[in-house]
């Protein structure tokens, strides 16, 4: 029968019968079931990478909310996510049915980086489990204390010795702001930081932000949608995946380092309480040293990349609105004058300077999207069905652009976070997210963006170099930052 089957059918007749039952197979795989959230045109096996715009993502969701509501489905060959926008349903999906999408989706390019078994991406008892130990520790070691401000003013003097070292010169800040930041999470994870000529500090921090960079590469994309494809082709993905081994085996040396004099009476940082745990149950399930390198690669990379990118927005926007930038420094001048360091207490007279650092927040927005969660369980949002697995996009832009709620939302304009004259902090402005898998880094990162950028205001105003224009083009990769730039520091 074979025989006669293969004798008979000629070869384009076999194709074009795989490529039906292909079509078939791909439409009852990937259709939508009944009430789903209503949904663009979907192309078979590529969904709706052809709506994508790859170099500003949230464009796309813009007109896709525009079209089709503030709840709605998108296809990423074959992930399935729902998008929501606008206060109602972020606050519904992230914090009223906050404990039915507590989960993470399954990204291909992030389960060979975030790992399952770390901060990021962990679910379940592990992810809790990690979180409250890791939120524990840090407080221990300063987080929300005195202690860890003085760390920060302290890399804040480094950061300033540094870029005055450049003598007005134009230079690109981006290592030395992600470097003064790396340290302070540094100091917590391995008790100590790292130099500004540390060759190989340096080359790690590179290798993280090109890391970052080109997770937004279109071949890092459609990895995520055609993994079983992709990874035969070569690409932005296989540096990703090159660069994060080398993390982790930096991350290998920095604990063998721990074990060789580690004191289980005395912890010095987040490795040496993390050790001790391990040691309490070497059985546990919770508290193993491949989670240890994991949680620590997550700090490490969470507690660097977003604030040092709000940084890099911030001496930005400076340098392209003088006249803001100016009046910064009047209120710094006034309230701390040049004798002494700002400090987080300063922040309560430090009206418009905070206010700008929530701007530069907001326009900046270097996660737009937060990270993806996925449904738990079969639930309801806003009346539409949502199907247990299904993935879940907060667009977070959709609050801080919004344009009901802010004067002028695609203008750079601090008066957003002004009352008569004091500090005012709007409800739509969420970047750090909500619920209970929002940034457990919020606090650090607080207090790092006031201090640093005082601290910088204080000493220079920036300035673009001599026939330059500065360009607000944003760069998309896991976060969004800024194109890399050249820019004067001039003391004052």
């Amino acid at each position: 029968m074979l025989n006669f089957l293969r004798d008979s059918i000629s070869l384009q007749t076999f194709l074009i019968f795989l490529f039906i039952f292909l079509l078939i197979a791909d439409y009852m795989k990937n259709r939508n079931p009944n009430n789903f959230p209503p949904t663009p045109f979907r192309l078979p096996f590529l969904g709706h990478v052809y709506l994508l715009d790859f170099k500003d993502p949230a464009v796309t969701a813009r007109k896709l909310s525009k079209r089709y509501g503030d709840i709605f489905g998108i296809h990423m060959g074959s992930m399935k996510f729902v998008m929501v926008n606008g206060m109602r349903l972020v606050k519904e999906v992230l914090v009223n049915q906050g404990d039915k999408f507590l989960d993470r989706p399954d990204i291909p390019i992030d389960e060979e980086i975030f790992s399952k078994i770390g901060l990021i991406s962990s679910i379940g008892h592990l992810w809790k489990a990690q979180r409250r130990f890791t939120l524990s520790t840090l407080r221990n070691f300063g987080l929300g204390k005195r202690s860890l401000e003085e760390r920060i003013q302290e890399e804040c003097r480094y950061l300033v010795d540094v870029f005055g070292d450049e003598q007005g010169n134009p230079f690109n800040p981006q290592m030395k702001v992600t470097n003064a930041v790396a340290n302070v999470i540094c100091s917590l994870i391995f008790g100590n930081r790292f130099e500004y000529h540390d060759e190989d500090f340096q080359r790690l921090l590179k290798l993280m932000y090109e890391m970052t960079v080109l997770h937004g590469a279109v071949t890092s994309q459609l990895y995520n949608s055609f993994p079983s494809i992709m990874k035969y082709l070569p690409g932005a993905h296989h540096t990703i995946f090159k660069n994060w081994r080398l993390l982790k085996k930096f991350m290998q040396e920095q604990i063998n380092k721990h074990k060789e004099d580690w004191n289980p009476s005395e912890s010095r940082d987040y490795i040496d309480s993390y050790l001790l745990e391990i040691s309490k149950d070497h059985d546990s399930d919770t508290f193993q040293e491949e989670h240890l390198i994991a949680c620590s690669l997550d700090l490490m990379f969470a507690g660097t990349e977003t604030t040092s990118s709000t940084l890099r927005w911030a001496l930005l926007f400076m340098a392209t609105h003088p006249e803001i930038q100016a009046r910064v420094q009047a209120e710094i001048d006034t309230v701390i004058g040049q004798a002494r360091p700002p400090a987080l207490e300063d922040r309560n007279n430090l009206h418009y300077t905070n206010a700008v650092i929530h701007e530069v927040q907001r326009k900046g927005n270097v996660i737009p999207f937060n990270v993806p969660r996925m449904a738990s369980e079969d639930t309801y949002v806003d009346g539409y069905y949502i199907p247990k697995g299904t993935g879940i996009m907060a667009n977070l832009s959709s609050l801080l652009l919004d344009e009901n709620e802010w004067k002028t939302p695609n203008t750079f304009n601090p008066e957003h976070f002004l009352k008569d004259g004091k500090f005012w902090k709007n409800d739509h402005f969420l970047p750090f997210s909500l619920g209970k898998r929002a940034c457990l880094g919020e606090l650090l990162a607080r207090s790092e963006l006031f201090l640093f950028f005082t601290c910088l205001l204080q000493k220079f105003t920036f300035q673009a170099p001599p026939d330059t224009t500065l360009t607000l083009q944003p760069l998309i990769g896991i976060t969004v930052a800024p194109q890399p730039y050249k820019i004067c520091a001039v003391p004052r």
